[in-house]
C-alpha cells in the first residue's frame, strides 16, 4: 500500500500544519537567556523545528561553551515551557493552503509530533484546526528525549491502526521519514518547514511536495 491507498493520515505539527519559525526560536531564545546564554537569530535555530526539545536545548547549551548538565537541560525546557503559551499563541499560524488541504482529505487523520501533547492540543485548537483531528499524539511533559518513532508507534497502537501500511506519515523533518519508515507507514516530505527536498529524499521519503494542493492532489489520487 503507499500513500495514495492510506485510510489514515498522521500529520506532524510544526513547520507541516503551522508555522513556527518564529514561536519556537523565541522561546528557545528566553531560554538561553534565562541560562546567561546569548540569543540566536531566528533563522539560525531553524534546525531546532522538529527534533526533541531536551536534544536541542543540550546542543544550545553546548554551543554556548557551557556542559549541558542536567540541571542547565531542565531549566531551559522549564523556561522554554514557561514562555511557550504566551508566545506561541501570538508567533504561530497556519500555514497558507492547510485548512483547504484538511477540508478535503477523506482519510482519517491526527496529529503525531514531538511536542508534548499537553502543548500541542491547546495550540491545534487554538489554531482553529481541532476539528480536521481526532487525536493529538505526543510524549509527556515528563518524556525528554522520546524519538518520533516511539511517538508514531504508541499513535499507531492508541489509534488501533493494525496494519501500518494503511496509514501514511506526512512531516518536514527527517525524523517523521524516519519514523514512518521504521514503523512500516508510507511517507510524505513536505518542503514547506524546516527540512528541504535534499534532507526528505535521503531519508527515504516515498514522495516529496512542495505546497499543500500537491499534497491534496497526492492522497486523493
Amino acid at each position: 500500500m503507499t500513500a495514495t491507498d492510506a485510510t489514515w493520515a498522521l500529520f506532524d505539527l510544526d513547520g507541516c500544519l503551522i508555522d513556527s519559525s518564529e514561536a519556537i526560536p523565541a522561546c528557545l531564545n528566553a531560554a538561553l537567556v534565562e541560562l546567561d546564554l546569548p540569543p540566536y537569530e531566528p533563522a539560525d535555530l531553524q534546525w531546532c523545528i522538529g527534533p526533541p526539545l531536551a536534544g536541542s536545548i543540550e546542543r544550545l547549551v553546548a554551543m554556548g561553551g557551557l556542559e549541558p548538565t542536567p540541571t542547565r537541560v531542565a531549566t531551559g525546557l522549564a523556561t522554554y515551557r514557561e514562555v511557550f503559551p504566551d508566545l506561541a499563541g501570538r508567533l504561530t499560524t497556519v500555514i497558507d493552503g492547510v485548512d483547504d488541504l484538511l477540508a478535503a482529505l477523506p482519510q482519517r487523520r491526527a496529529v503525531v509530533t514531538s511536542k508534548p501533547a499537553g502543548a500541542a492540543r491547546p495550540l491545534v485548537d487554538a489554531m482553529g484546526l481541532g476539528w480536521a483531528f481526532e487525536v493529538v499524539h505526543g510524549p509527556g511533559l515528563d518524556v525528554e528525549h522520546e524519538p518520533k518513532a516511539v511517538t508514531l508507534g504508541r499513535a499507531l497502537d492508541d489509534l488501533g491502526i493494525v496494519d501500518p501500511a494503511t496509514a501514511v506519515m506526512i512531516g518536514d523533518r527527517h525524523h517523521d521519514v524516519d519514523a514512518g519508515r521504521e514503523r512500516g507507514t508510507a511517507t510524505v516530505g513536505v518542503t514547506w518547514g524546516a527540512g528541504d527536498r535534499a534532507e526528505l529524499t535521503a531519508a527515504g521519503a516515498d514522495h516529496v511536495v512542495d505546497h499543500p494542493d500537491e499534497l491534496l492532489a497526492l492522497l486523493t489520487a
